[in-house]
């Protein structure tokens, strides 16, 4: 059996998760799906990034300790995944006693092999996004070019890697590893930045004291990226007596890391550098993928833009919101997102499409053959017409979903959903049963039902409640719902059961939905974080 381990980044614990972290995880969590779908043996690893300023300042405000606040913010994270049906096999916090020691490890090995120093560092800090900045970078407005909060000068004694060594070997590592970071935009970005030359990395802090302290100097804290980036290893017991984990899944296993492009630089550049330091093989894919934008800008709770998933999935249900952030997942160029999007996605595809011609079939099933359909050959073009392009959306499902553009492969289910419809119209059942024409009707119904079949497994990693309601109601098997081998005329007979109600109910006034779906935004951030 093949092994998998897919990672989203560890959410950086200040606040409330919105949509934007919900994509990245419901990502993940359906790409998993998928592949356990083709026998991989697979693990699934998100947490929380709980160290660093901005956490000891946010707790001091609320008058709580650092460890009770991220205490909270974990316990709200496991449960937003919990409600999102994200199964993930390992939720890595970096408060656990585990990564604490091992970090704590990673960085004596790294001062063993001299690529860390102690001298002292002034430059531009982002406090929000615990990041040093040039000041080019910040410009004349000294604003954080990631968030667009005022940064101020940090002067203080720190200990520091040696990035610039590793300039050659990383751009070495991705030329012999063409497919390292994906999309090939984020790639030539990468470049780029590591030919304008590295400098070396602050990688401790003696101004705050919520972190890691450094064994060795302990008024010293790890700094929170080197801290975090590690969790990928960590949550492996990699420099535990136990490393069958480490060795299954980082060292015999395919390895996907998805984060967002505001992160891309930190996964690209120094998390590749740190691994050589200590020398872990960089054996890892980066999926990089853009920015969702509410209302045309990018989610923030000072301009009430934020959307949270709570909102959508109490109103249009878990399937909906699920494919429908992985249906306009941002691959490369951002995402805007706007609840008229949202309904008419879910109006079209799923209601319309998808949700009517299971409905509609199932009913035809029954009507005219009491659920009882064998299989029944055919030279209708219509019907062949449907076989070949259920087939060729197979393949085509494969091959986007290998190069992680999840939208495009639901796309290409969107068509045969389309293809399938048309043929209802094509071959009017309605007719063939008026004029007695049975077995050209069977073979209609049974091709549908096939269609249909094949369409609820591919959608399986996306509509985790309906896939199994349809498989139910077609009475499968396991095997005839497995992605192994998945073609057409697999099965030779179907019992079906009409559906009592829609899969997907109808948004009848999407105007009015729109501007409840704004008022429980407003609702939302009135709550605060």
């Amino acid at each position: 059996m093949k092994n998998f381990y897919i990672t989203t980044p560890i959410y950086y614990a200040s606040g409330r998760l919105h949509i934007g972290s919900a994509c990245t995880t419901c990502f993940c969590d359906s790409y998993a799906r998928y592949k356990k779908q083709l026998g991989y043996d697979t693990r699934f690893l998100t947490g929380m990034d709980e160290h660093g300023q901005k956490v000891e300042i946010k707790a001091e405000e609320k008058g709580i300790s650092p460890q009770e606040y991220v205490d909270i913010l974990a316990e709200r994270a496991k449960k937003l995944w919990k409600y999102l049906e994200c199964r993930e096999d390992y939720f890595v916090r970096t408060t656990d006693q585990n990564h604490i020691e091992q970090i704590q490890k990673v960085f004596e090995m790294m001062q063993e092999n001299g690529d860390i120093y102690l001298g002292n560092y002034e430059g531009w800090y982002c406090v929000s996004c615990e990041t040093f900045f040039t000041a080019t970078e910040v410009g004349a407005e000294h604003v954080c070019p990631s968030c667009g909060k005022k940064v101020s000068i940090v002067s203080e004694e720190s200990y520091f890697f040696r990035l610039s060594k590793y300039a050659k070997p990383l751009l070495d590592y991705i030329d012999s590893h063409p497919l390292f970071i994906q999309p090939e935009s984020r790639k030539n970005e990468v470049i780029s930045f590591i030919k304008q030359g590295l400098e070396d990395l602050s990688i401790s802090r003696s101004s705050f004291s919520w972190g890691i302290p450094i064994k060795a100097n302990p008024k010293h804290v790890v700094y929170v990226w080197l801290d975090a980036l590690f969790n990928y290893l960590t949550s492996l017991g990699f420099l535990e007596d136990d490393k069958s984990l480490y060795d299954k899944y980082w060292l015999e296993g395919e390895v996907v890391h998805v984060v967002a492009k505001d992160i891309l630089r930190f996964h690209a550049i120094f998390w590749p550098a740190f691994l050589m330091s200590i020398n872990v093989p960089v054996n890892f894919t980066l999926f990089a993928h853009g920015w969702y934008l509410m209302m045309g800008d990018k989610m923030s709770k000072s301009k009430g833009n934020v959307i949270y998933p709570e909102t959508l999935v109490k109103r249009y249900g878990l399937d909906s919101f699920r494919y429908y952030i992985l249906r306009e997942l941002p691959f490369s160029d951002d995402t805007v997102c706007t609840p008229e999007d949202y309904i008419s996605r879910y109006n079209n595809d799923l209601v319309n499409d998808f949700g009517n011609l299971v409905s509609r079939t199932f009913s035809m099933a029954d009507k005219y053959f009491q659920g009882h359909v064998e299989k029944e050959e055919t030279d209708n073009p219509y019907l062949l017409d449907l076989k070949k392009t259920a087939l060729e959306t197979i393949s085509l499902y494969h091959d986007y979903m290998k190069e992680f553009k999840v939208n495009k492969a639901l796309q290409e289910i969107n068509k045969l959903v389309s293809r399938t419809n048309k043929v209802i119209d094509e071959t009017l059942p309605w007719t063939l049963f008026k004029e007695g024409q049975t077995k050209e009707l069977k073979a209609v119904i049974y091709y549908l039902l096939e269609a249909i079949r094949i369409e609820s497994v591919l959608y399986v990693p996306y509509l985790i409640e309906t896939a199994p309601i349809i498989f139910a109601h077609l009475n499968t098997t396991k095997e005839e719902e497995n992605l192994i081998n998945l073609s057409f005329s697999n099965k030779n007979e179907y019992n079906v059961v009409k559906l009592e109600g829609p899969l997907f109910p109808r948004e009848n006034d999407p105007d009015k939905a729109k501007e409840e779906i704004i008022k429980d935004m407003e609702y939302e951030l009135s709550l605060g974080a």
